[in-house]
């Protein structure tokens, strides 16, 4: 396992006030950055000074598109600091640069990273309630040279960023629309990597939404334009007459890792939850006849994200009176209580950073 090289800020930043973060607007003096060839590997792990990146105009990920990132999330808790399940994101990681041709990193090196540039940024992990550390990996192909082929060349970079509440809703119901111009991803695709052009694609149908006042897309299939599979950055769950439902991995829905933890520990709560198709038909019909007693998205940045109204085709289904339901908060609960601290680990979901 390589060493780290540290370079530590000359001059580091005032921190911002805790309480007014909103999300991703302020990062950590410090970033981890390590590069790749194919002679020689990984190589040049290092932590530097927070800054701009220097790229080829040539490059590869400005041509091609050849990026893929995670999202993760650090706590202060009590007793110390914690990451959530980081060896899942990693394995997800490497999953996504499989997809694109793009190197796979080591897993223990990784939280490695993570860890020691988390130590060095400790101070920046905010302690108010519904804060957190966001952490962002990103690797990018960088060859230098005009052509469409494997990554021979690519850097893999790690920022922080102390983040409030992901909505400016909060925990508080959101709208949503369901797209059925756009599509973001089909089978066979990118749908299940975490890559920056599923996200791109998603832009025009979330603009749109945002000018008519909606929090979110929810995006059907590619292919059918039938069945329901994620809603805007997060995947997405129903309870529907006691089952809980949700789209199943059908290769063009992002496998989450708040979705995988939701479905573990509501299964052991005694739920049925099924991961299957569920048509828009279906899902409209639950509202109208009143079965579909609560909706949520699931997501690193947003955690639990109830859903208060689905409206397709300028028609408005209400949710659960617009309210966050109760298994809903009951989620919510469990799943920040566990990554605050609040809440024994008895699942071995959280990573203690030694600072």
């Amino acid at each position: 396992m390589q060493e780290i090289r540290i370079e530590k800020a000359k001059t580091l930043k005032q921190k911002p006030d805790f309480s007014k973060l909103g999300f991703g607007k302020y990062f950590t003096d410090h970033m981890f950055m390590m590069d790749y060839s194919d002679d020689k590997g990984w190589y040049d792990a290092r932590i530097v000074p927070f800054g701009y990146i220097p790229i080829h105009p040539a490059s590869t990920v400005l041509h091609y598109g050849a990026e893929i990132f995670e999202g993760m999330k650090a706590y202060k808790t009590a007793d110390g600091y914690q990451m959530f399940r980081p060896w899942e994101n990693v394995k997800r990681m490497n999953d996504s640069a499989e997809r694109l041709c793009l190197p796979t990193l080591d897993i223990d090196f990784t939280i490695k990273a993570l860890e020691t540039l988390i130590t060095m940024e400790y101070e920046w992990i905010p302690d108010l309630p519904g804060t957190s550390l966001y952490i962002r990996p990103f690797m990018f192909g960088n060859d230098e040279s005009l052509g469409v082929h494997a990554v021979h060349n690519a850097t893999f970079v790690i920022i922080l960023s102390p983040v409030g509440s992901y909505y400016a809703e909060g925990l508080n119901p959101v709208k949503i629309t369901i797209e059925n111009e756009d599509v973001r991803a089909v089978r066979g695709g990118t749908g299940y990597a975490k890559c920056g052009g599923n996200y791109a694609a998603s832009l025009r149908a979330g603009k749109k939404a945002a000018d008519k006042g909606f929090s979110q897309v929810l995006w059907l299939d590619g292919v059918e334009r039938k069945y329901i599979e994620e809603v805007g950055a997060m995947n997405v769950m129903f309870k529907i007459n006691g089952e809980i439902a949700t789209p199943k991995l059908t290769g063009s829905v992002l496998p989450g890792i708040t979705r995988k933890s939701c479905i573990e520990i509501l299964r052991e709560w005694g739920y049925t939850v099924n991961e299957r198709l569920i048509s828009v038909d279906e899902l409209l019909g639950a509202a109208e006849n009143g079965t579909l007693e609560e909706a949520w998205g699931t997501g690193t940045a947003a955690v639990v994200s109830p859903i208060g109204h689905l409206v397709y085709e300028d028609i408005d289904h209400v949710v659960s009176e617009n309210k966050i339901g109760d298994l809903t908060q009951r989620l919510y609960d469990e799943l920040t209580g566990i990554q605050w601290g609040l809440r024994p680990d008895t699942r071995g979901w959280c990573y203690k950073v030694k600072v």
